[in-house]
């Protein structure tokens, strides 16, 4: 799945966060034996992102087909951990899919609904559910420093894009994905009884 420009997307999985909710970082988190750090990489790789960058922070992270990209400053929110990451892309880099490594509904159909969103023209391309934009979201280059000085605190690209909603394409993706995330052990234990039905 190759971009106008002959390269792929690359892909950034932001899992620096330590889970304080939850009690222990969400990246070593398994689900059916599949750390979530894991389990993001392999949805961008498969949904045709590469490379894939894995933002790290409060756990230290080794992950096999990823490069990670260590935030010293992850305490200081979301933001921080995005700007590393855009920092760390390959020069040149065409474009971007931004994932949370806490929702592991999202696969790896989603990631390429936006590429194609972008490889038919998309700047910026953002997933929604029943209307509503989430994650993940697509970012082509041009863009990337913007959306940098725009991250702050827990808003990541929430910023840019609400300051720039006509550069925005919705992407629908409820009917392959669902932006649920796991935040606390309830929502953790409410993913795993809904799974097991």
């Amino acid at each position: 799945m190759a971009s106008r420009m002959g390269e792929r997307p690359a892909g950034l999985l932001l899992a620096a966060g330590e889970g304080s909710r939850l009690g222990r970082p969400k990246a070593l988190l398994e689900l059916d034996g599949e750390r979530l750090v894991d389990r993001g990489v392999r949805t961008l790789r498969d949904g045709g992102c590469s490379p894939v960058l894995v933002v790290a922070g409060a756990a230290p992270l080794e992950v096999i087909g990823a490069v990670v990209v260590p935030n010293p400053d992850w305490r200081s929110g979301m933001g921080s951990s995005l700007r590393a990451g855009l920092a760390a892309l390959p020069s040149g880099c065409p474009a971007v899919v931004v994932a949370l490594v806490d929702q592991p509904l999202v696969g790896p159909e989603a990631v390429r609904r936006l590429i194609e969103a972008y490889e038919a023209g998309a700047r910026v391309a953002v997933a929604t559910y029943e209307g509503r934009p989430r994650n993940p979201v697509l970012i082509a280059g041009e863009h990337f420093e913007a959306v940098a000085e725009a991250a702050r605190g827990d808003a990541g690209a929430r910023v840019f894009l609400r300051e720039h909603p006509e550069l925005v394409t919705p992407v629908p993706c409820a009917d392959v994905a669902a932006p649920d995330d796991i935040d606390t052990p309830a929502d953790l234990e409410a993913f795993n009884r809904r799974r097991a039905r």
